[in-house]
């Protein structure tokens, strides 16, 4: 069966964004380094750079390695919307959960209006389906979908943000997950992957 994926980077106190969806305060490193990060982590999932970037990083025919269908809060794809761009990821199924969304915004895209819980399960139970999910974010979507989070990609890197939008959002549900691989990089991120005990 396909694995729910939440794929994401946080702070050190766990937001993965400020309290109004700022993001570009994330250390990077100098250039070099950078460079260095951008590179593996592309090359690991090429599919999470949005397409309007894969052909600048070097990717505009690499094929999805991990993922074939992208799930999203409607915050997460207003980043998208405000640019101009109505589907961020051409090369991914693109779901968008949202009640307030218009179901037309791009013919590219789903909008799920209600029940990201039965949207995921039907996504992991279609039949010949290959590649993962990937869950994009937000926050308040995967604290709605955390029964179903299989595994968990942690991109930490070294700043607190004092507030903000945390990594999962809901009520009081302590999940254990085990670390399964930790990758440290130079810029200070730390890459971890946990799956779901």
């Amino acid at each position: 069966m396909r694995k729910l994926v939440y794929y994401i980077g946080v702070t050190l106190d766990g937001r993965i964004a400020g309290p109004g969806g700022e993001f570009g305060f994330f250390p990077q490193g100098d250039e070099q380094q950078a460079a260095a990060y951008s590179t593996w982590v592309n090359a690991l999932y090429p599919e999470t750079v949005p397409t309007a970037y894969r052909t600048a990083v070097g990717l505009a025919k690499a094929p999805n390695r991990r993922f074939d269908t992208v799930v999203m809060g409607l915050g997460t794809y207003r980043l998208s919307l405000d640019n101009g761009v109505t589907s961020p990821y051409t090369h991914l199924r693109q779901y968008v959960v949202s009640s307030t969304l218009k179901p037309d915004t791009d013919p590219a895209v789903t909008v799920v209006a209600g029940d990201p819980l039965g949207l995921v399960r039907e996504l992991k139970g279609e039949s010949g389906a290959g590649q993962d999910i990937w869950l994009c974010g937000g926050g308040r979507l995967a604290g709605s979908l955390l029964p179903e989070i299989d595994e968990l990609l942690i991109k930490t890197y070294p700043v607190v943000a004092g507030s903000g939008i945390p990594v999962v959002e809901g009520d009081f549900d302590p999940t254990v997950f085990d670390v399964a691989e930790r990758t440290a990089f130079p810029n200070g991120v730390t890459l971890t992957r946990l799956t779901r005990r």
